[in-house]
């Protein structure tokens, strides 16, 4: 019995210690973690979408609070004034989310165009909701009154072929980030004005 209690105490005791050193090593390396994943995912949608910016839109960049959520917002500028936005959002795929980000012009409050960061969808079908230009060249100019929808559901975006379920979420996705947008557009103008501009990235 004696040496069942001091095994339950050596390995309470190693869990602990395991416990303790994974967090320190997640802490450790999430800055660096979370620079990566804006480098690599999140910005060459972001470069994608406000192609010929004068500034840097991955540097310029404010967070704001959306109820418990952190909505990072990216800021584009264009004639020395900011002019675009970009914020993520993700609809539901066939493999899983699909997060999308999405550009929108501030002075004609439509669509700046969208770019895939994440899915897990199946290679040659719904992988093309980041791969295929075409597809997501449709959104750009798209109102932000009004949901974005496939022709299916009577909306004007042409579905990739066998992938509808894919094309709905990426619809989805940019439709919720119309609905934010809308939702805090004042907060959203007045940080964007706010942000000091960096030197475009060459």
């Amino acid at each position: 019995m004696r040496e069942m209690i001091k095994m339950v105490i050596v390995l309470t005791i190693l869990s602990c210690f395991s416990g303790g050193v994974l967090a320190y090593l997640r802490n450790s390396t999430q800055d660096r973690i979370d620079n990566q994943v804006l480098e690599f995912v999140k910005g060459p949608a972001v470069r994608t979408i406000f192609e010929g910016a004068e500034n840097n839109p991955i540097a310029d960049r404010f967070i704001l609070k959306d109820g418990d959520v952190d909505r990072t917002v990216f800021v584009a500028f264009y004639e020395g004034k900011p002019r675009g936005v970009a914020l993520e959002t993700f609809g539901k795929g066939y493999g899983g989310d699909v997060g999308l980000m999405v550009g929108i012009d501030l002075k004609e409050n439509k669509l700046m165009g969208v770019g895939v960061t994440t899915h897990a969808e199946t290679p040659g079908m719904g992988a093309k909701a980041k791969s295929d230009p075409n597809f997501v060249a449709q959104f750009k100019e798209q109102p932000m009154d009004k949901p974005i929808k496939v022709t299916a559901d009577g909306g004007g975006i042409n579905a990739i072929s066998g992938a509808t379920i894919t094309s709905r979420a990426v619809s989805a996705a940019a439709t919720e980030a119309g609905e934010l947008y809308n939702k805090m557009k004042d907060q959203i103008t007045t940080e964007a004005n706010k942000v000091k501009k960096t030197e475009a990235t060459k």
